[in-house]
């Protein structure tokens, strides 16, 4: 799974490069609302809030932004009613994509998911048609600077997460879903606010495949991830470490 992970790492050092800051806080004050509305504008009872919070906070995004999208859902002012969606599919070269999304139009969400699929030799599929390649879980996210990968793992364990990996850009603190609220708040006392510290769909299946196929897939999940109601796309992708440092050096 650790390749996996340093996958991630270079997309979301991409993103952040390529994406706009705009698009980026749309979708984190989507998820903002959201979580207001499901569980009330408190941050330390409502642990989905606070995981958007801390998102925003990663991503630089301004504390009005992240006032605005709390008071759109507690009545200051309008907001809109998102619903959550998850769609399946298969990509170029068998590799399963899930993708989370948060939608005030289910319409235009599936026909943007759709044609993105189309576009890059993909096919959208029914719900449930990939998940069973994928385990629910919780994840934490620290830069490397944090702490040593033997320091962290030890307080991950001791507060209750399942693993612990790391490499030279960050630490991954994985956890039941369940425990995902305890193991963050155990870890921001002793290391400060994580980068990220969400439920995630981590494979349990990978698929490798050839370079020209992995550019495909990054064409798919990047015209996935140009759609304003698409919050998380997630793929089983296996890289080589050639293909690896090729993305990395790109």
């Amino acid at each position: 799974m650790a390749g996996h992970s340093k996958f991630k790492n270079i997309m979301h050092r991409k993103g952040a490069q390529d994406a706009k800051r705009a698009k980026i806080f749309t979708k984190i004050g989507r998820e903002i609302t959201t979580a207001v509305k499901a569980g009330g504008p408190d941050p330390d009872g409502n642990p989905r809030l606070r995981a958007a919070i801390i998102a925003g906070r990663a991503e630089n995004m301004p504390n009005d932004r992240i006032k605005k999208a709390i008071d759109a859902a507690t009545g200051a002012g309008k907001g809109d009613d998102y619903v959550e969606m998850r769609y399946e599919g298969y990509g170029p070269g068998g590799v399963a994509v899930i993708i989370d999304a948060l939608t005030d139009n289910k319409n235009r969400t599936a026909s943007e998911i759709r044609s993105a699929f189309t576009k890059n030799e993909g096919n959208l599929g029914e719900t449930n048609s990939v998940s069973f390649m994928f385990d629910r879980v919780g994840e934490i996210v620290y830069p490397a600077d944090k702490a040593t990968g033997d320091a962290m793992f030890e307080a991950a364990v001791e507060a209750g997460a399942e693993n612990c990996e790391s490499d030279e850009d960050v630490h991954t603190v994985i956890t039941q879903p369940s425990d995902l609220a305890a193991v963050r708040d155990a870890l921001i006392e002793k290391f400060g606010e994580p980068q990220k510290a969400a439920l995630i769909w981590k494979p349990n299946v990978m698929a490798p495949t050839d370079d020209e196929t992995v550019q495909t897939v990054m064409d798919l999940v990047e015209a996935l991830e140009d759609s304003d109601d698409v919050q998380t796309v997630t793929t089983n992708l296996e890289l080589s470490d050639a293909q690896m440092s090729k993305l990395a050096a790109a």
